[in-house]
């Protein structure tokens, strides 16, 4: 009932009223003043921060990236600057330690370093099941879902990208898909009978010929012509068939 009171005599007396209100807002100006720059600085952080993301995404190739923020605060604290406050990245090659550069840009302004920690997810290429190494991925075999890929660097988000294409080690369902581990299967072995196939305008030409070394489709490989003992340097065009490479192409 005091406060009540004390407010009822108060609105009754404007002229004793207004110094009060005064110096009242004076106070909160000064303390807004004083608090804006450090939350204008963060959010400065946090939005360059996820530009830069914004850039590594697409460069990557990542689909429908999503980024989660945090930068790192403590108990210092940053005093106003007369001017707006420069923020620019450093450092913002690891996604866990991306780091900045808050400054005042006035004489004898201040200059911080910032840090900001990142998690992204995408849509990228994950095992349904168990594969087994070096066998050819089926589109049965893989399948799109969003995964944390703030670690994972040459994480696939195309499916036609990799079908046919094999692990290099076997893999869990539910397992990213990377590019590092794939490799195209190999469709001719060292050592086993290939057909040479060379085309000339209208005219082709088969013969056979032995594979003196392992290749993957689109792989220059050497071959020996089984009839001449000629080696010659072949390109893999299927299982158990090759062109040679200065007459397929380049």
């Amino acid at each position: 009932m005091n406060y009540f009171n004390s407010f009822t005599a108060s609105f009754r007396r404007p002229s004793a009223l207004l110094p009060g209100l005064f110096l009242l807002t004076s106070l909160y100006s000064s303390a807004g003043r004083a608090e804006l720059p450090a939350d204008n600085i963060f959010l400065q952080v946090e939005q360059l921060a996820r530009e830069h993301l914004a850039q590594q995404a697409a460069s990557a190739g990542l689909l429908e990236p999503l980024f989660e923020i945090t930068v790192v605060k403590n108990s210092r604290v940053i005093p106003p600057c007369a001017k707006p406050v420069a923020i620019e990245a450093q450092d913002s090659r690891s996604l866990q330690r991306m780091r900045f550069v808050a400054s005042c840009p006035v004489p004898g302004g201040w200059r911080y370093e910032m840090l900001a920690r990142a998690v992204v997810t995408a849509k990228v290429v994950v095992t349904t099941a168990p594969v087994t190494a070096n066998t050819p991925l089926q589109a049965g075999d893989i399948t799109l879902a969003r995964r944390d890929v703030t670690l994972i660097s040459d994480s696939v988000s195309s499916i036609p990208a990799v079908v046919a294409q094999s692990s290099r080690r076997s893999l869990r369902a539910g397992e990213v898909l990377r590019e590092g581990q794939l490799a195209s299967p190999v469709l001719v072995k060292s050592g086993s009978a290939v057909n040479i196939v060379a085309h000339r305008e209208q005219i082709q030409v088969s013969m056979a010929g032995e594979a003196m070394d392992a290749g993957a489709a689109g792989e220059v490989i050497r071959v020996r012509n089984a009839s001449s003992g000629t080696i010659i340097r072949a390109r893999v065009l299927e299982t158990g068939l090759v062109e040679p490479a200065d007459i397929g192409g380049k």
